[in-house]
Formats: structure tokens, C-alpha cells, sequence
């Protein structure tokens, strides 16, 4: 029997909803919604309040959540990217593929945020993870001259790995390919994202691994581990926050402004310290679990979106023919 065209058209509109319930998907990073991520308790409260289905789908690490949606283009699923970072803004934007958020936030960042089309969620600082009793290089430099072995992110398709390329140009300028070749007998592995890294590390496949300040707060607060230490670097640090946009091809764009205004709230915001260890945008009522305060750096160095975009090329290209030779 030929299906009438109400029957064509409920087919064609079951993805955006569930059971009656409107559906809206989220790409995301492999992390934040891991079981021991902040995803699984942020989709409980947002469908507590929003009557919808939110579904996450991920792509890996931050970096290649942008590539995915390039590749895509208009024909996503995606209602919105969560994860990109400061560092990827300004390409993104570029892809005309996101809409203006339209919100007015009041924002705990330590630097100013004015972008009319990405709101920041959380924030944190790059930093060498070790242990105690292992290695503590206090600078790159002290690191390439030392016997320390380190395994890093790949620029390419992770925010971290992005993050450390733009991290050296920013602390060297003109000689960071020098300290990258330095580095180069250093560097156990690339791995594709921030989890393939840290695994290797707490596995014992490394002395140091590339992450964040907070995470030795994860290991003190969660495992009751003071064991691990962010190094402090005399370079400083370099600072990521970590953005969500509306994508402009949603067939959910109330639904999807909705989810960014939930973002900034307690309900998503309570999750972040103890579920992404990174710092909330901003910070909850009950403020900052003991142990994060600790971590925080002397020195911060920032990129804005519009000048990490015009290093990202160069600086992933200095990484590269570096490690090549």
C-alpha cells in the first residue's frame, strides 16, 4: 500500500522527537559525557525542567567536534556543539554554520568574554600533570634538557593539544620551534585526544602528561590521592575556556536556546567542578570544592579567538616539522 503523505511527513519529522517529547542533540566531546563525565547528570536536570529527550552524540575530543560539523554542514543532527574552545571560535564562526546565542551572561572568567554566538561553560588553565616523587621540570626548557618523558594531545583534533602548540608560541614567539625540537626526544606519543593521554600517563607509559591544573584535584577529591602534581611552569599557563553554540540549520532552535540558558544554572553548572574538573562558568552557590583554589597559576597567558585562529596554522606546522625529523 503507498504511504499517504501525513504518513511521509511523521517519518520524516521522528528524529526530532521521542515518545511525543521534542528531541535535542548535543555533539560533544567523549569526556564530558563519559558515565564519569558531567553529561549524564546534566541531561537528567535539563529533562527534568524542558518536558524534551536530550541526546548526546560525540566526536572524539574538542577539535574534531568542528571538523565533524564542517563535514557535515547543514545536514547535522546537531542542534548544538559543546566543547569547542577560545582557540577555535573565530573558525567556527567562520563556517557560518552557528547562530548568534542572543544572551546577556554574567561570566567568573578571569578574562573578559564578549562573543555574540558562543557562551563559555567552563574554564581552565594547561598545565604538565606528574606525580610526586617524579620528575619537576619547572619550565619547558628544564623539561627538554631533562630525561622526563611526557605524552601529549594532537593539535589537530584535540583542545588540548591545540592548546600546548599555541601554549609555546605564546610563552616563545620566534623560538618555539627550537623548544619543540628540544622537546621532541621527550614525547612518548601524540594521541588523538585528552583520554587516550591521560590514560597512557596513569598507566605508567610516562613521566608527565599534558592536562589541566585541576586535575590533581580530581585524584585528591575523588580518590583521596594527593599524589598527583601540576607543575608550575615560570612560563605561565595558557588559559582555555570552553564554549557551546547554537547551530543555525536546528529544527529545535527554542529547545536549543533554552539548553545554552540552562547551561549557565546551577543545574548544569553544579556539575562541572566535580564532573569536567575544570572551573564553572559561573561558580555555584556553594562555591569551589577544597583542593581547587590551590591549583591556580601565577601567570596567565591568553590568546583572544582572533589571534589563536591567525597562529593555529603556523604554530600546528612548527609542532609538526619539528616531531617529523
Amino acid at each position: 500500500m503507498r504511504p499517504t503523505l501525513a504518513a511521509l511527513l511523521a517519518l520524516a519529522a521522528a528524529p526530532a522527537f521521542a515518545e511525543g517529547k521534542p528531541v535535542l542533540t548535543v555533539l560533544a566531546y567523549d569526556s564530558f559525557t563519559a558515565e564519569w563525565g558531567p553529561g549524564p547528570a546534566v541531561e537528567a536536570a535539563f529533562e527534568a525542567e524542558c518536558g524534551c529527550d536530550l541526546r548526546f552524540v560525540t566526536a572524539g575530543d574538542g577539535a574534531a567536534l568542528l571538523a565533524r560539523l564542517q563535514l557535515e554542514g547543514e545536514t547535522t543532527d546537531a542542534d548544538v556543539v559543546l566543547g569547542l574552545d577560545s582557540n577555535l571560535v573565530a573558525a567556527a564562526k567562520a563556517t557560518g554554520l552557528f547562530a548568534p546565542h542572543g544572551a546577556a551572561p554574567k561570566l567568573d572568567l578571569p578574562v573578559e568574554w564578549t562573543d555574540d554566538t558562543f557562551l563559555p561553560f567552563d574554564w581552565g588553565w594547561f598545565s604538565v600533570v606528574g606525580k610526586a616523587g617524579g620528575p619537576m621540570p619547572t619550565s619547558f626548557r628544564e623539561l627538554a634538557d631533562s630525561d622526563a618523558t611526557l605524552v601529549i594531545e594532537d593539535p589537530r583534533s584535540s583542545t588540548p593539544g591545540l592548546g600546548l602548540v599555541l601554549w609555546i608560541e605564546a610563552a616563545y614567539g620566534e623560538e618555539a620551534p627550537a623548544v619543540w625540537a628540544a622537546l621532541r626526544d621527550n614525547i612518548v606519543t601524540v594521541t588523538p585526544g585528552w583520554t587516550e593521554a591521560y590514560n597512557l600517563f596513569l598507566e605508567g607509559e610516562a613521566d608527565l602528561v599534558l592536562s589541566y591544573t585541576t586535575s590533581p584535584a580530581y585524584h585528591l577529591i575523588a580518590e583521596q590521592d594527593p599524589g598527583y602534581v601540576a607543575l608550575p611552569f615560570e612560563e605561565g599557563h595558557y588559559l582555555q575556556v570552553e564554549v557551546a553554540g547554537k547551530v543555525a540549520s536546528t529544527d529545535q532552535p527554542e529547545l536549543a536556546d533554552r539548553f545554552l540558558a540552562f547551561m549557565l544554572t546551577e543545574g548544569f553548572q553544579g556539575t562541572i567542578a566535580t564532573g569536567n574538573w575544570m572551573y564553572p562558568a559561573v561558580t555555584p552557590a556553594a562555591g569551589l570544592p577544597d583542593g581547587f583554589e590551590s591549583v591556580r597559576p601565577e601567570t596567565t597567558l591568553y590568546l583572544a579567538p582572533e589571534e589563536a585562529e591567525a597562529l593555529r596554522g603556523p604554530a600546528i606546522e612548527r609542532w609538526r616539522t619539528a616531531l617529523a625529523q
